[in-house]
Formats: C-alpha cells, sequence, structure tokens
C-alpha cells in the first residue's frame, strides 16, 4: 500500500467533516467555549496550531480504511502544533531535532519507547536505517517483531556487516540510523565511539511503555505478556 494512501484520506470530505464535528465538539465541551490542547490545555486560535490527531491507535497505511480508527471520534484527540511534534519524536530533549548530512545516530531506549516513530520522522530519502526487527523480517519473511531464535545470529550478523560498513562510509547514504535497546552504557558509548555516532536517548517510562503496548494491533499487541518482559528486562539492565 502506498504513502499516497494516507495522503488521499486527509484530503477527503469525510475527514474534514470528522475534523470539523471533533472541533466543535471541543468547544462545545469546554466551560469557556474555547478549544484547548488536550496535552498542555492550551487555547487554540490559529488554524495552523490546531492538530485533530489519532490516538490511542495512531493512524497508518493498514488501518486508514478502518473508520473504527481513522473516523472515531474516541480515536481522536485536539492538541497544539508543539504537542504534536512531541508526541510524533519530532523533537527530542524539549527542543526541534535538527538532522545534520552525513551524521551517524544511535536511536536508543526501551521497547515501544517511539524509536522507530522517531527516526521515521527525522530521517529523509536517502538515509539508511539499522533495525534489527526489520533485519530479522528481511531475511525471513515472518511478521515484523516475531523474531526467531533460530534467525539472531544471522541477524546480528547481517546488522554489525551494515554497521562496519556505515564505519567506513562506504556507500552513497546521507545520514545514518541505528536503532536498538542498548540498555548498558559502556555497551552505546563504545559504539557511538567507533562510529563517531551521537547518542539519541528516547527517554519513556516503563508505564508510558506499558500503555503504548495495550495500543499495539501488530505481533507484539497480540503477545502482550512476551513483550512486557521484554519492557521489564530493559529497565532491569539499564544504565545512564
Amino acid at each position: 500500500m502506498s504513502e499516497g494512501k494516507l495522503k488521499k484520506f486527509y484530503n477527503s470530505q469525510a475527514w474534514e467533516l470528522c475534523r470539523l464535528g471533533m472541533i466543535e465538539s471541543c468547544i462545545k465541551a469546554d466551560s469557556e467555549q474555547k478549544l484547548r490542547c488536550s496535552r498542555c490545555g492550551k487555547v487554540l486560535v490559529d488554524k495552523g496550531d490546531i492538530i485533530v490527531h489519532h490516538t490511542p491507535i495512531e493512524l497508518t497505511e493498514e488501518n486508514v480504511a478502518n473508520v473504527n480508527i481513522s473516523l472515531n471520534p474516541e480515536n481522536l484527540k485536539i492538541v497544539c502544533f508543539k504537542c504534536h511534534n512531541d508526541i510524533h519524536g519530532r523533537t527530542w530533549n524539549g527542543k526541534h531535532f535538527k538532522r545534520r548530512e552525513r551524521a551517524v545516530y544511535i536511536v536508543y531506549g526501551p521497547p515501544c519507547s517511539g524509536k522507530t516513530t522517531f527516526v521515521r520522522n527525522n530521517m529523509k530519502q536517502g538515509d539508511i536505517v539499522i533495525d534489527l526487527d526489520r533485519i530479522y523480517q528481511a531475511i525471513s519473511f515472518c511478521q515484523l517483531y516475531s523474531n526467531p531464535d533460530s534467525l539472531l545470529n544471522n541477524t546480528l550478523a547481517v546488522r554489525d556487516k551494515i554497521i562496519e560498513n556505515i564505519k567506513y562510509k562506504y556507500g552513497g547514504w546521507k545520514s545514518a540510523w541505528i536503532i536498538g535497546g542498548y540498555p548498558q552504557k559502556a555497551q552505546r558509548e563504545k559504539l557511538a565511539a567507533d562510529l563517531g555516532a551521537e547518542l539519541v536517548y528516547i527517554e519513556t517510562t516503563y508505564e508510558q511503555c506499558i500503555e503504548r503496548l495495550k495500543s499495539c494491533t501488530d505481533y507484539r499487541g497480540e503477545h502482550f505478556d512476551e513483550w512486557k518482559e521484554y519492557i521489564r528486562r530493559w529497565f532491569d539492565r539499564f544504565t545512564s
């Protein structure tokens, strides 16, 4: 399914009517008849500062046709532009993240912290991305996040080879993103030193990760207890 599906949806009359209805409902429900960001409470006046955001289930190419997700008022919140950037990982440490050409970033944090979302929202076409979950899927055709133990060594070998290529600036990639848990400080700092990379910590609490896991509609949500244990283990091993 092409990315044009989402663009077509956001340009549709059905979405515009749903969006306007959501805005009107929020104004009517407010004690002062004002439109406010549901996240920070800011009063919203400018049209460009009014974002109708899909949550807790994020809108994707895979679920956009499901009106119970895409056009469901219970899956919508009004947020301001800044909060929307924060939600989608376009800010880091409270500041706007600015990607640099030919830079290497190690994006780390617990499962369900938003690492992949952060990279998707900050990368550009021509960047190279290393994500162990995607490598598993690429060499097996397995469902994303299922990660069979029998393929671990081969998956790590593929990842390490691409990391080596990045180290020696092999290929014409623009910037490089390495996504991983890396809970142990010594391990991630050594990798960063070897690659001349910048560490980007997606800071999230255990409780936030569990709440996001509850909203997952993929393999992770279908195997909730298994992924809850992965999250717990990460926090047990984390050193800052």
